[in-house]
């Protein structure tokens, strides 16, 4: 168990925690929410015993294994598999007293020491380490490479991978998405759900959260609040409670009525296409989102320009790539598009694909290797990548860097604009070079907003966001008027801000007839086929000589030992999308905005909030059911093959 009992925590002139209290018992699986710099990442320090409070209690149960992630990285020089391994302190050492025993000729303690290494899961350690590094985006080839051959936002994922190889009780997360594609964050969320210890997880994802998190603990100007529930669940709650202080009643109207007039107007441009529907089904549940982020420092809006051109950019016969003098690297072939005003592009495929580079070679910055890029004649593109940011100047402020774009423009009018992005006050005219991430990724999308673009080119722009933040980035990308396409793996993001997506993979760029749950099927298909691939080439290396009446009747009893077996993951299957058939019901039915202001419904709201809470738990229980007959069907397989 944690507990904070009474506690204070100052940094500074800036009181973090009042008089705080917090319990969490093993095994919850608890989100930390609140805008950046209100003291979440100082919790963790206290946790780790790094920050002593200066009042108050932090009380943990005995005994607690806990793993967080380090922000140095020291050993560059070592295997990246090596690297992760080493994040089992007890199994390495234990294999190096074996090591010395061997030398010793030492048999006794030889013994011993294989019984500990076995009780430790040691066997298995590179197996499963190596499976990490994989779901996080490695290639099987990476393993053996040194750590220093591979970026800052690759080590972090090694980093990340050595953290959850870490036995632990206790599971420390800081932002682990930030580095991460979509492929990649879905495999964590995966892990996460089955991980089998306690785990406070900081983070902007709110779809990541809801996921995850049975619990929420809320940042509240001092206080620490506990929500049962997933992250939807929070903002619905809170949501309630905001509706009963009079004081915020007048804002909460003003901001229903204007997200109502929004989801009117694109109605009737909604097309039948499933990511459309979907994105039109995340609009009318954003009049409660916006009633629980009322309070938010961030509301902005993204002017688009006023003259466009149809179409705004072709390219044709494209090949896209890089080329240095020894060689050239064609990552996409026979690429040909057109963007055609108020399109909206989620940009969806396996990690090195070729987003970044679609994006790039759109905005021109990347020569094509060959084909034609036509620009229409009033093309304004804007472009947020994180580049963007280590472009910024350091010596400069806010203020200082919207006006050289537009030194006529007048003082106030440049004040209010940045006020948007929270920026207000003394905050306008303060040294860039002493922000934080999340504030020069604000500045950054300012500097994109006020140039009014007609064509949006967003490579992940929710990295060092909060979520008050993003909740504001989501709402002006919704309303945006030009053209926009976007990489993210922020899906809350994606589901509310784009009405179509293109599928970057086998060098080709696709129109994906779908939305982000049919590429999770998508995904999970690919994977396995290129694990059947992978099967058929070893059974081919090993046996160049087939015996084709024993193949049959091998594959014969394969079938009959994984008939009952393929019946049993069918049904569970079958249970799933009647139960997602349900939830989506009754998330229908949470959609109408008078079930939270009807004082007469607070029963109704409260039983419809437990049914889905119980059909979350239901899905999440049917999914391990189903990943559970997976596995031991692939398992069953791979016997009988051997």
């Amino acid at each position: 168990m944690i507990a904070l009992r009474q506690l204070s925590l100052q940094r500074g002139t800036l009181t973090l925690f009042e008089d705080a209290e917090l319990t969490l018992h093993d095994g919850h699986k608890a989100g930390i929410v609140g805008p950046n710099g209100a003291g979440k990442s100082s919790l963790f320090q206290l946790l780790l015993g790094e920050l002593t409070p200066d009042k108050g209690e932090v009380e943990m149960s005995g005994g607690q294994r806990i793993a967080h992630m380090d922000q140095e990285v020291a050993t560059l020089d070592r295997a990246i598999v090596e690297y992760v391994l080493d994040g089992d302190h007890e199994l390495r050492e234990t294999e190096r007293a074996l090591a010395r025993a061997q030398t010793d000729g030492n048999a006794h303690r030889e013994a011993e020491l294989h019984g500990r290494i076995e009780s430790l899961n040691g066997y298995s350690a590179r197996a499963r380490a190596s499976q990490m590094l994989v779901g996080l985006g490695f290639l099987q080839t990476d393993l053996e490479r040194p750590l220093a051959d591979f970026s800052g936002g690759w080590r972090m994922r090694v980093n990340l991978a050595r953290t959850l190889f870490m036995p632990s009780d206790l599971l420390l997360l800081d932002e682990p998405t930030n580095h991460l594609d979509l492929d990649a964050l879905l495999w964590l969320e995966q892990w996460l759900i089955r991980y089998p210890g306690t785990l406070l997880l900081i983070s902007h994802d709110r779809d990541f959260l809801d996921a995850v998190c049975d619990h929420i603990v809320h940042f509240d100007h001092g206080r620490l609040v506990t929500y049962r529930g997933n992250y939807t669940l929070f903002e619905r709650t809170r949501a309630e409670k905001l509706a009963q202080q009079q004081a915020e009643a007048a804002k909460q109207q003003a901001r229903r009525e204007e997200i109502e007039r929004f989801v009117a107007r694109f109605r009737y441009k909604a097309t039948k296409a499933r990511q459309a529907q979907s994105r039109l089904k995340m609009l009318e549940r954003m009049e409660t989102i916006a009633v629980a982020h009322v309070d938010s420092p961030f509301h902005f809006t993204l002017p688009a320009a006023d003259k466009t051109s149809n179409p705004l950019l072709v390219l044709d016969e494209a090949q896209l790539g890089y080329a240095t003098e020894s060689e050239t690297h064609v990552q996409l072939e026979e690429v040909r598009l057109a963007l055609m005003p108020g399109q909206r592009i989620g940009l969806l495929g396996p990690n090195g694909a070729g987003k970044t580079t679609l994006i790039k070679s759109l905005t021109g910055e990347l020569a094509l290797l060959a084909g034609k890029r036509v620009p229409g004649e009033n093309l304004a593109i804007g472009y947020f990548a994180q580049h963007q940011i280590e472009g910024l100047d350091l010596a400069a402020t806010p203020f200082l860097h919207v006006q050289r774009l537009s030194p006529a423009e007048s003082d106030q009018s440049i004040r209010n604009f940045l006020g948007g992005f929270g920026f207000h006050g003394d905050d306008a005219f303060g040294e860039v070079g002493k922000f934080s991430g999340g504030e020069k990724a604000r500045l950054a999308l300012a500097l994109v907003a006020w140039q009014k673009p007609n064509l949006l080119l967003l490579d992940e722009p929710t990295n060092h966001l909060d979520l008050e933040m993003r909740e504001a980035l989501t709402e002006a990308l919704a309303s945006f008027e030009g053209t926009v396409i976007i990489v993210s793996h922020d899906r809350h993001l994606l589901r509310a801000t784009v009405d179509e997506f293109w599928r970057v993979a086998d060098h080709r760029v696709t129109p994906f007839d779908g939305d982000l749950e049919d590429y999770r099927a998508w995904l999970k298909a690919r994977l396995e086929d290129v694990r059947r691939e992978s099967r058929t080439e070893k059974r081919e290396t090993s046996s160049p000589r087939i015996d084709r009446k024993a193949e049959r009747r091998a594959a014969a009893e394969r079938r009959d030992r994984m008939r009952p077996l393929k019946r049993e993951r069918d049904r569970i299957e079958r249970r799933m999308t009647e139960t997602e058939a349900l939830l989506e019901e009754v998330e229908e039915q949470l959609a109408d905005a008078e079930l939270y202001t009807d004082e007469a419904r607070k029963d109704e709201l409260t039983d419809t909030l437990a049914r889905q809470g119980d059909l979350k738990s239901r899905l999440a229980a049917l999914e391990q059911e189903w990943l559970a007959a997976e596995e031991e069907l692939e398992q069953l397989e791979q016997a009988l093959q051997s």
